[in-house]
């Protein structure tokens, strides 16, 4: 049966678990926990998660890439191995400047 999670106990890079998809966002469960998930996405080019709010913080990583991250009104350019923390409840939004892949792991408090 196929699943949305990563399998456990093996070694990965996380570049090669997902693939681009033209005009798309692709995204896949890494760890999926009632605390909390961690998600791998892949963004191409153009693509955006339009502005929102969650109630707990949320940690990015861009692995592959470069993001724009816009943090309450405050746009940041996150490069390949760089990361940012969008705090709970403030409003933020994500834009693929270009093709990348990011990490977002959320903890619920």
């Amino acid at each position: 049966m196929e699943t949305n999670l990563f399998e456990t106990a093996q070694t990965f890079r996380f570049e090669a678990k997902i693939d681009y998809a033209e005009g798309g966002i692709v995204s896949k469960r890494v760890i999926d926990r009632p605390t909390g998930n961690v998600s791998f996405f892949a963004f191409d080019k153009g693509q955006r998660l339009s502005e929102h709010t969650a109630p707990f913080d949320a940690l990015v990583q861009v692995v592959e890439g470069q993001a724009e991250i816009v943090i309450n009104g405050v746009t940041y350019k996150v490069l390949a191995g760089e990361s940012v923390i969008m705090p709970a409840n403030i409003t933020h939004a994500v834009n693929a400047v270009e093709k990348f892949k990011m990490i977002l792991t959320m903890i619920k408090g």
